[in-house]
């Protein structure tokens, strides 16, 4: 099948969602970066052997980055039209093998504002939670608001007395200084967000989020984490992922999820192991097509497993109209619904929450929920509609809505 015109933007529009650097993508197909650069702006041509290795590493097919009407661009197609509402969606195939230029042309954009709305989330998380940049913003503000004030009434004033002109223009030499040094200082910190592991900005859950995702979820090297909070965060969860596989023995528990499919509650009983050991288990095979969130008592996210499409929150709290938090307020009790997000995907989301009481009879109770978010969904059932967190959800009319969207003015 012949390669597209728009194969290279398609390539950086997915790597874009799934939220990879250039450095990294290349990396993983033995590439450099710059000529990845070239590919992804149409620069240069790309042999089939590279873009297998490239489209197994995005998690699409080749197809998805080549000419014809895939079912990957209809998906697209579709799913951009459910943003807004009028396209005539029983015409999808016919427009994409009519006019597979715009077609590819339409999703490209789609994807593009899909990265762009995930690439505005986390720099409005990081608005909100980075003190460190909300302080750099404000000195760059108040150095503006500052030199703006002395330029007006250097200019507005015809009669300036020479001694009161002399300390305005010291005045306004000063604030230029303080703004030049905060704007250094701002970008500076900006170019370096793009590499939070390396600098050590991330918070520990995240590096080690990071190095799982980095090994396909599996435990790696200890010495590649940057943070001792993280190596111990790593150690406990590799001392967890231990106890689950000796409750879960792989050869029998991939037999049991064959036969009884991806049910937590019934693989667990029959291993006589703990449900939330089974939401571990079944997110955490290799290769599994699954995501997993795990909250505590508080509502807030310990662990992230994403699975494409259905984005999670970096920072802040997440949609309360998950079924995780369902789960969380009726423990012991299987919660099990299909789930729609504004792309119109839709997810068979299964969630359960677990109480402990490591003081005993007469200490706290803690409670642990688990949400396992499966590709395969009915779509004959009716959905639930969530977002990922308020301040990008354009579902408006939302009843649990915490805050407006900055995505709907």
């Amino acid at each position: 099948m012949p390669l597209s015109a728009l194969t290279g933007t398609r390539l950086r529009d997915r790597r874009i969602a799934l939220g990879l650097r250039q450095a990294e993508l290349a990396e993983r197909v033995a590439i450099s970066a710059s000529y990845l650069n070239l590919i992804e702006h149409n620069r240069r041509r790309i042999n089939d052997a590279l873009l297998g290795r490239l489209a197994q590493a995005l998690d699409l097919p080749v197809q998805a980055f080549q000419d014809g009407v895939g079912a990957a661009v209809l998906d697209n197609l579709r799913a951009a039209a459910a943003r807004l509402p009028g396209a005539e969606l029983e015409r999808t195939e016919d427009f994409a093998g009519r006019y597979p230029g715009w077609a590819g042309l339409v999703t490209g954009l789609y994807q593009r504002v899909m990265g762009l709305e995930r690439a505005l989330e986390e720099v409005s998380d990081r608005m909100s939670h980075d003190p460190h940049l909300s302080a750099s913003l404000h000195e760059v503000l108040s150095a503006v608001s500052s030199v703006h004030s002395t330029a007006a009434i250097l200019a507005d004033t015809e009669d300036i007395e020479p001694e009161w002109q002399a300390r305005f223009l010291t005045n306004l030499q000063d604030d230029s200084k303080r703004l030049a040094l905060g704007a250094e200082a701002l970008v500076r910190y900006l170019d370096n967000a793009g590499q939070a592991e390396e600098q050590g900005f991330a918070a520990p859950q995240e590096e080690v989020e990071a190095w799982l995702a980095a090994a396909n979820w599996q435990p790696g090297d200890l010495a590649d984490l940057a943070s001792s909070a993280a190596r111990d965060m790593a150690r406990a969860f590799i001392a967890q992922g231990e106890g689950d596989a000796r409750a879960l023995p792989m050869p029998a528990f991939t037999q049991a999820v064959e036969q009884i499919g991806p049910d937590p509650v019934q693989l667990a009983a029959r291993f006589g192991a703990d449900v939330m050991a089974a939401f571990r288990r079944l997110a955490l095979l290799p290769d599994a097509q699954a995501g997993l969130v795990i909250c505590d008592a508080s509502g807030t996210l310990t662990f992230r497993k994403p699975l494409a499409g259905f984005a999670l929150p970096r920072f802040g709290a997440a949609c309360p109209l998950w079924p995780l938090f369902t789960a969380l307020a009726r423990p012991m009790t299987p919660v099990e619904t299909v789930i729609e997000v504004a792309q119109g995907r839709r997810f068979r989301v299964l969630a359960f929450c677990q109480p402990r009481y490591p003081s005993g009879f007469r200490g706290p109770e803690l409670r642990e929920a688990a949400m396992l978010i499966l590709p395969e969904a009915d779509f004959l059932a009716p959905a639930l509609a969530v977002g990922s967190t308020c301040r990008i959800c354009q579902q408006s009319a939302c009843a649990a809505r915490r805050e407006p969207s900055i995505l709907t003015g």
